[in-house]
Parts: C-alpha cells; structure tokens; sequence
C-alpha cells in the first residue's frame, strides 16, 4: 500500500483539478494509482471510486451553487445516468483482464483528450 501522505497529496490534486474543471477525480488518481505506484488496473479504479464516494462533489456543489453555475434538473438526470452506469461498468471491468482495462483507460483518455484540444463547442 503505498504511504499515506502521497495518498493525501493525490487526493488533494485531484480534487484541485475537479474543482477546476469538473472533471471526475478519477481522471487523474487511476492512471497515478497504476503508473506511479503500481496498483494493478481495477484495484486502482475501485480505490478511485471508494474515495470519490464522498467528499468530491460537497464543497465544490457549494461554491457553484452560491454562485448560480449548476443546472440542477441536468444534473439529477445524469445523476440517474451515472448511478446505472457505475454498477455496469463495475460488472464488465470483472470480466476484463487488468492489461485490456489499462489499455482500454488510455484509449479512452487519449480521445477525450483530442477531441477536447480540437472542438470549437463551448468555447
């Protein structure tokens, strides 16, 4: 297990970054879980997912919140989406292998990333 402050100063840049950008802290705690210290895939995705249970969303809900940046009826909606979603994922990932899941995670990064540096939506 790998020493208790790293683990800390993960969660802290996580949740910086999911603060920042909403992204998921997931995004970045999997890929540091796997690659810096060796935590085989699907450990590292269950270890993001137990530590995102909480404490992500809270206070970052209160700031936008106070400052009117949340649409609440889109995001109970996706809310919903993302409970179903959660627990298929979790039941397909037991049937992949920990190499197919790490490659399948860079896939995934690799063209959410492309598509984020060349979309003109949103601006």
């Amino acid at each position: 297990m790998p020493a208790t402050h790293w683990m800390i100063g993960l969660g802290l840049g996580a949740g910086i970054l999911s603060g920042m950008f909403g992204i998921g802290g997931g995004l970045v705690i999997v890929p540091v879980l796997a690659l810096v210290f060796a935590v085989d895939q699907k450990t590292a995705v269950g270890t993001s997912l137990f530590a995102l249970m909480f404490p992500v969303g809270i206070l970052g809900v209160l700031e936008y919140a106070r400052r009117k940046e949340i649409l609440y009826a889109s995001g109970l909606w996706i809310a919903l989406g993302l409970l179903a979603g959660a627990y298929l994922g979790a039941l397909l990932v037991g049937k992949l292998s920990p190499l197919t899941m790490k490659r399948l995670y860079g896939v995934f990064l690799i063209v959410v990333g492309v598509y984020y540096l060349y979309s003109t939506r949103g601006k």
